[in-house]
């Protein structure tokens, strides 16, 4: 049995959504072979109901999404 270990639990923009290739916001590790799979936000919504019940862990970044980032003016 292979066992993947997830680095840095923090998706970047390096993480590409499985579905569409837009940046992932949520990572999924299935339960029966602990392997990952990575969502847009969009796509996460999407197959939720389908897959959170065979999910390990459901590891979702979509408040990023909305996050006000500070702006400085100087």
């Amino acid at each position: 049995m292979t066992t993947t270990t997830i680095a840095s639990p923090e998706l970047n923009t390096m993480d590409r959504c499985d579905r569409c290739g837009a940046q992932a916001y949520v990572r999924v590790v299935l339960e029966s072979s602990g392997g990952a799979l990575l969502f847009c936000g969009h796509h996460a919504r999407s197959v939720e109901a389908t897959l959170k019940p065979l999910s390990s862990q459901w590891h979702d970044e979509t408040s990023r999404l909305t996050e006000k980032v500070p702006v400085s003016v100087d």
